[in-house]
């Protein structure tokens, strides 16, 4: 393969927050949530120049050990070639170590990005392969798959690939996010994970999941019932009781509610009539957020108004 060219121009791309198994879809669905990561980049004539503002500019390193830039360099390796330097800039509102995504976020922000920068990069790295190696950088695919195209993913292993498809979520359902001051790590929460689950847990977690693809696009009013889950939260509870029973309260007033990801976040999946209830039940030390849902997914816009 040549060394490839790159464009002279710098490239914006903003990439959404996400929360994965929404219950009972364990590293299978996700959902794209309208807060957004910004990332500028250019090619510069040499070395590595990366300004973060936002959240983690105080821990994040900015050298070539940081998430974003060494998720361009796996694109640009798979592109053909290094640019000389490169110049970045990160507008980053996706809270770090919260099971919202944000690692996600700088792998498809980076990969895009990548892309972007690389003349004729849309026709070497292909929207299969850039979730096939987001996937393989994340080490699992909800997160990544939902980021990438937005909406309701379900994602999936065939035959060594990863595969994913987007369905639409219902307009009328309420995204509610209750994150706490205190990350958690995912592979701490992984680590509570057993190594097998009776087969009657299994079994419920399928049904749910199943229910949960028509609650969540066409039927919402089954939203509780289908975010039950028997594989992961209760596991993971002791590494997060505070959050565990934020989502025991929500549910029994009868809101839809899960732990995002790995956690320690909250996600309530609420209508019109449980939003300000859902918010007063939180109570201290949870900032609580209420959503849009993202339709777009990672995308290249416009640099005006990069930093808004």
């Amino acid at each position: 393969m040549a060394h490839p060219a790159f464009r002279a121009a710098a490239v914006r791309v903003r990439v959404p927050a996400t929360s994965a198994n929404l219950g009972p879809g364990f590293d299978a669905l996700g959902l794209a949530l309208g807060l957004y990561d910004d990332v500028v980049v250019r090619v510069a004539d040499s070395g590595l120049h990366l300004d973060i503002a936002g959240e983690g500019a105080d821990t994040v390193p900015r050298d070539e050990s940081n998430l974003l830039v060494r998720t361009l360099r796996t694109a640009f390796d798979a592109l053909g070639g290094q640019p000389r330097g490169l110049e970045i800039v990160c507008a980053n509102r996706v809270p770090h170590g919260r099971g919202l995504g944000s690692s996600s976020a700088a792998i498809c922000a980076g990969l895009v990005a990548a892309r972007a920068v690389t003349t004729g990069g849309e026709a070497k790295l292909d929207d299969v392969a850039l979730l096939e190696l987001a996937a393989e950088i994340e080490g699992h695919p909800d997160n990544v798959a939902a980021c990438l195209l937005g909406g309701f993913t379900l994602a999936w292993g065939e035959s060594g690939a990863v595969r994913a498809i987007r369905m639409e979520p219902a307009a009328s359902v309420v995204p509610l996010v209750f994150v706490p001051a205190r990350p958690l790590a995912t592979e701490t929460a992984r680590g509570l994970l057993p190594r097998a689950v009776p087969h009657a847990d299994a079994a419920a977690n399928a049904g749910r999941a199943a229910l949960l693809v028509e609650a969540l696009t066409r039927r919402p009013e089954l939203l509780l019932p289908a975010t039950e889950d028997r594989l992961h939260q209760d596991y993971r509870a002791p590494a997060m009781p505070e959050s565990m029973d934020l989502v025991g309260r929500l549910r029994a007033e009868g809101v839809p509610a899960v732990i995002s990801g790995a956690g320690p976040t909250v996600l309530a999946l609420a209508d019109e009539s449980q939003a300000d209830k859902s918010a007063l039940l939180a109570g201290d030390g949870w900032t609580a957020n209420r959503l849009s849902l993202d339709t777009a997914g990672a995308c290249v816009l416009p640099l005006a108004g990069a930093a808004a």
